[in-house]
């Protein structure tokens, strides 16, 4: 068995759909033989956490999934395994860096 990390989208519809267009990209992790395998089960996956409720202002809310993104062989899984990388070009790459830092902040772990 090999394992894999899977991006998956979902499209998050509340009400009618009249906001921005919001997506939830959610990396997940896959045991599978195959590359073939990975996909489908990470499919599976999406499918199955397809959702709707209702919100605090009695909207529906739909979690539609899109597809699965992306596609990653790990080789070993080690403390510190690489599980995903992504290249981000910033025009500015001050105002990258604070929202970095500000994301960090938000978690709460930082002494």
């Amino acid at each position: 068995m090999n394992w894999y990390v899977a991006k998956l989208i979902f499209r998050v519809i509340s009400g009618n759909g009249e906001h921005n267009a919001q997506f939830d990209e959610q990396l997940r992790l896959i045991n599978a033989d195959t590359e073939v395998q990975a996909y489908e089960k990470a499919s599976n996956i999406g499918h199955a956490n397809q959702d709707s409720f209702l919100n605090a202002q009695k909207q529906t809310v739909k979690w539609q999934f899109i597809d699965v993104a992306e596609l990653n062989a790990i080789n070993g899984l080690a403390d510190g395994t690489e599980l995903y990388y992504n290249i981000h070009e910033a025009q500015d790459p001050d105002l990258y860096i604070a929202w970095a830092h500000h994301k960090s902040a938000l978690l709460g772990v930082k002494n």
